[in-house]
């Protein structure tokens, strides 16, 4: 889940990083009573999941209230992207004198945290690595040791930082690191981190990504209930436990792992498009199976359904009840073809093919989807 920019820097500040004050609000005088409130000149920030902000008219500055209110009524009129700007976030303005990058992310490849300093901030880091490498301090660390003050001040002495601001950015870095491991987050940022002419450690911006599987870890997060960014059928998808990305395709796929079902959307991909990227991960049950299968075919225009399963814990037996309860109650007309094997298989199949799923026995998702592709070929 994707937070705002004023949720993620609410989280910020309760873990220590300074941040600024500001105000939210959907109401242009409200913005203006905010702007007399934080101070002016003041930064009216559009409140939406996706970036390029600053270019599309969504960060403005005003040097009054009255001037803050007239841009907040433009912005509330807007989109970015696509996304309507239903809130502002309005901040005085900081009097910067240094920019930096703080960043907390996964490694793609290892699936460790990394934890990245740079002394170019507010500019993207992918093209700062790119174009001077030399101001890039990146470091993987272990989920079970995590990153130490140590460690972080080694960071902020190999960026080139000394004195009192290498202990300042050691001891954000390090309390960054500890929120994004607290709450379970795919990535935390800060860009830019400044220093101000005063002296004065700011965050002017916040960025937080929460790994959907671990929100139910943190039931008193006050975030938004809304997300722009999905669609109904994503959301749903969440609501019942699973991961479903919504794709403009005509394939339904059920798939008990990510990697499965990668390869099954590209073997697919070879002549039709998929509808969706569905895993279901590990404790499947046959309500979890029913509420798929609801899910799924809920998609318009489908042609068919795919279910790619391997049953090693996960108990498909169970699940295969669900499937097939399913569609008993909801008969449908397009085909539902099933790979599924490993632990109890033959129980799996037979369970299938009483409630009218089409089983391949083979061990090849290739095999099991050309027979797909035949009974579709037969259909038209």
């Amino acid at each position: 889940m994707k937070l705002y920019e004023f949720e993620a820097g609410d989280l910020f500040r309760q873990e220590g990083i300074p941040v600024p004050d500001f105000i939210v609000t959907d109401n242009p005088p409200q913005a203006r009573r905010a702007a007399e409130k934080v101070g002016t000149p003041a930064v009216v920030k559009a409140q939406v999941l996706t970036g390029g902000r600053g270019l599309a008219g969504g960060v403005q500055a005003a040097e009054s209230p009255r001037q803050t209110e007239e841009i907040a009524r433009r912005i509330l009129k807007s989109s970015i992207r696509g996304l309507p700007v239903n809130r502002v976030m309005v901040v005085k303005k900081a009097e910067v004198a240094r920019e930096f990058y703080l960043g907390v992310t996964i490694d793609g490849l290892t699936g460790k945290p990394v934890v990245i300093l740079s002394t170019a901030g507010g500019v993207s880091i992918e093209e700062t690595a790119k174009t001077h490498p030399q101001m890039v301090v990146s470091r993987q660390v272990s989920i079970s040791t995590g990153l130490g003050l140590p460690e972080a001040k080694e960071m902020a002495q190999e960026a080139g930082l000394d004195g009192d601001e290498s202990t300042a950015i050691a001891g954000i870095l390090h309390k960054l690191y500890h929120v994004f491991r607290k709450y379970d987050a795919m990535i935390a940022e800060i860009n830019p981190l400044v220093r101000t002419v005063k002296g004065e450690y700011l965050a002017l911006d916040a960025k937080m990504e929460i790994d959907d599987s671990g929100l139910f870890r943190h039931p008193g997060l006050k975030l938004s209930a809304e997300d722009p960014l999905a669609s109904p059928l994503e959301k749903k998808g969440r609501q019942i436990g699973v991961t479903y990305v919504e794709l403009d395709g005509e394939i339904g796929i059920v798939s008990s792992g990510a990697g499965l079902a990668m390869a099954t959307m590209d073997i697919i991909g070879r002549k039709y498009r998929p509808a969706n990227f569905l895993e279901t991960g590990g404790g499947i049950s046959e309500e979890l199976l029913y509420n798929v299968m609801e899910l799924v075919l809920q998609k318009k225009g489908l042609k068919a359904v795919f279910l790619n399963l391997l049953a090693g814990i996960n108990p498909i037996h169970e699940g295969a009840k669900g499937i097939v309860r399913f569609l008993r109650e909801h008969p449908t007309d397009i085909p539902i073809v099933a790979r599924a094997l490993g632990n109890r298989q033959e129980e799996i199949w037979q369970i299938l093919r009483e409630g009218g799923v089409e089983v391949v026995t083979d061990v090849a998702t290739e095999k099991s989807v050309e027979y797909l592709f035949q009974l579709l070929e037969e259909t038209r």
